[in-house]
């Protein structure tokens, strides 16, 4: 005669199997959810060291741009915890066929694994 059912076997080997499937999405999750926190603060200290290089190409004060933006700032509205270093280095100078400020925006912070830096040239006008 024959049970209808799984035997006690049958029932461990399609829990270990379903356990099997369960850690694997867990996992894929874990890493997906850090992806997405890694790549917004990456994006924000992006947007803080473009925001910064906006401002300084904007200025029309050319021959006050260092005094005005060279500076590391550690407590920037809205976004605690990132350091934004401002420098500016004159090349050439007045009557040369090259006079232009080269300004690099370096942004650190919790969560990157390598400070962010951008870096434009600005001319005299």
């Amino acid at each position: 005669m024959r049970r209808a059912g799984f035997t006690l076997v049958e029932v461990m080997v399609a829990l270990v199997i379903l356990l099997g499937v369960v850690l694997g999405i867990a996992q894929v999750t874990a890493r997906m959810v850090h992806t997405v926190a890694t790549s917004d603060v990456q994006l924000t200290a992006v947007q803080l060291a473009e925001d910064r290089l906006a401002q300084v190409q904007l200025d029309q004060d050319y021959a006050n741009l260092e005094s005005t933006y060279a500076t590391t700032e550690s407590s920037i509205p809205g976004d605690p915890g990132f350091t934004r270093t401002t420098a500016i280095v004159h090349v050439g100078g007045a009557g040369q066929p090259q006079d232009y400020k080269k300004v690099t925006v370096s942004v650190t912070g919790p969560g990157l694994l390598s400070p962010v830096t951008r870096t434009v040239a600005v001319g005299a006008p």
